[in-house]
């Protein structure tokens, strides 16, 4: 949040923890409240229950090698079970306020370019091992101490550009920025709403959302955030009942026929660790696991670092608490994500949203995660909240986490050009790795130049290098012929 907000947050001296949970948790030496946690878990599930709807459909919508197609129930079920599961272990062992489910991009990954290789048990079993190896990193010490390398001012502008995603993430996610159907032709790539101008109800309910959080917002309400993320849903049922709107998106905001489900957990354990080798062959495989560690890795960096600072949890010297718990944490979610045929999990950035409620620990994690495990039974009714009254929350939290670039000395260009390139190829590319790997490249070569390269720490110049081979995937894949 603000600076101005943390003053009014935080206490000036913690009062003493009211029992053994607040002792556990730290929950009033972080300044915070019970009440405050409880808004952050609802509100961090309520800007990523999306995920319970997209991620079936990602999956579910391509075919395997052989033809076959995932379950799209079983999928639900096994999304909501490995959300709920690690969300809950995040906040037990990490205590921060960070969600975990199924990564977005990276089922993408395993659906369009994984799949039509192998079967998918082969392909999950690529997860596992992917998220196999990133705890061995984590093991070794390596994760978390090129996380302890990058200096300051990159971290913040990490944090920057990740809200400048954010907002980006939630004004496309409304349909407030839409791609032009003939960009191939046209030399703007996006333009507003559908048609060049906001049309619709939906439109209206994310418009009216978005001025009534930042109003709160300025106002200093208590859960601003979730207060407008309910007031929204109601408005949208509302007009929906009444309009019987078909243009929604993924999910319309009307009471469902029933309430509860049956899970179903038939897509649970179901993987091959080893199959891919011989369906793909050694080289494709090798390749493929390499995209998926660098996305991953970086992918959490810059989400545990941004949210972490947003809460204020970042020490003198910029670093997280419990960083190494954090990051096994994060690489078992993906070992649990592939073999559940989930995905990949992956901490998420909406996290931030709860951060933007006041919640500071990982008691918020018990009420997001519980809201991910009453998902298994009660799918219809917890997504019944649109795009369109949830994604002004990400609009906001953009907003806060932006207010970090003024610690960047932009007048020092060494720092301020690989700031800025981190900062806008993560919105412009869609992609928090992207703009990582840009900022350290850039570091790293302008460091060089200007004599400076033993001021760069050894873990960067292997990180930039990785980075190279990464942005130089698709030419290395045509030299090696795969």
């Amino acid at each position: 949040m603000s600076g101005a907000q943390k003053v009014t947050d935080r206490p000036s001296a913690a009062p003493p923890p009211a029992n053994s949970v607040d002792r556990f948790f730290k929950i009033s030496v972080r300044g915070s409240t019970f009440a405050r946690e409880i808004r952050g878990g609802f509100a961090t599930f309520f800007t990523m229950a999306y995920i319970l709807v997209l991620n079936p459909i990602i999956l579910g919508s391509a075919e395997d090698k052989f033809g076959q197609r995932l379950d799209s129930v079983q999928l639900v079920t096994a999304t909501a079970l490995v959300a709920a599961v690690m969300t809950i272990i995040m906040g037990v062992g990490g205590n921060l306020p960070l969600a975990l489910a199924a990564g977005l991009g990276l089922n993408a990954v395993v659906a369009f370019q994984i799949a039509p290789l192998m079967s998918w048990a082969d392909a999950m079993g690529l997860i596992v091992l992917e998220g196999l190896l990133i705890c061995v990193l984590v093991v070794t010490g390596l994760r978390e101490a090129v996380m302890h390398a990058i200096p300051q001012p990159m971290k913040q502008a990490i944090s920057v550009g990740i809200g400048l995603f954010i907002a980006l993430i939630g004004f496309v996610d409304a349909g407030f920025v839409t791609r032009i159907p003939d960009a191939a032709n046209s030399t703007v790539p996006v333009q507003l709403g559908a048609t060049g101008s906001l049309t619709g109800w939906p439109m209206l309910v994310f418009c009216l959302g978005v001025l009534l959080t930042i109003g709160l917002l300025a106002r200093k309400v208590k859960g601003a955030i979730l207060i407008s993320i309910v007031a929204m849903t109601i408005l949208a049922i509302v007009i929906n009942s009444a309009a019987d709107i078909k243009s929604w998106g993924l999910t319309t905001p009307s009471w469902p026929d029933k309430v509860v489900d049956t899970p179903d957990f038939g897509l649970i354990g179901d993987f091959s660790l080893f199959g891919a080798f011989g369906e793909a062959g050694a080289i494709t495989v090798v390749l493929l696991v390499f995209t998926l560690i660098l996305s991953d890795f970086f992918d959490t960096m810059g989400t545990v670092v941004g949210v972490s600072a947003e809460a204020g949890l970042l020490d003198e010297d910029g670093k997280v608490p419990n960083l190494g718990r954090v990051l096994l944490i994060d690489g078992a979610a993906a070992v649990a994500g592939g073999a559940a045929s989930a995905s990949s999990s992956t901490s998420y950035i909406e996290s931030a949203a709860g951060v933007g409620e006041g919640a500071r620990t990982g008691f918020a994690n018990l009420v997001t995660g519980g809201l991910f495990a009453l998902a298994l039974f009660m799918t219809p009714l917890l997504t019944i909240v649109p795009l369109q009254a949830a994604a002004p929350a990400l609009v906001a939290v953009g907003f806060l986490m932006m207010t970090q670039v003024k610690h960047i000395d932009w007048d020092k260009y060494e720092i301020a050009i690989p700031a800025f390139l981190t900062i806008a190829v993560m919105p412009f590319t869609y992609s928090i790795t992207n703009g990582i790997g840009a900022g350290f490249v850039a570091y790293v070569l302008i460091k060089s130049v200007l004599g400076k390269a033993r001021e760069v720490h050894w873990l960067l110049w292997g990180a930039s290098a990785l980075f190279l081979v990464y942005f130089a995937i698709d030419p290395i894949e045509q030299m090696l012929g795969v």
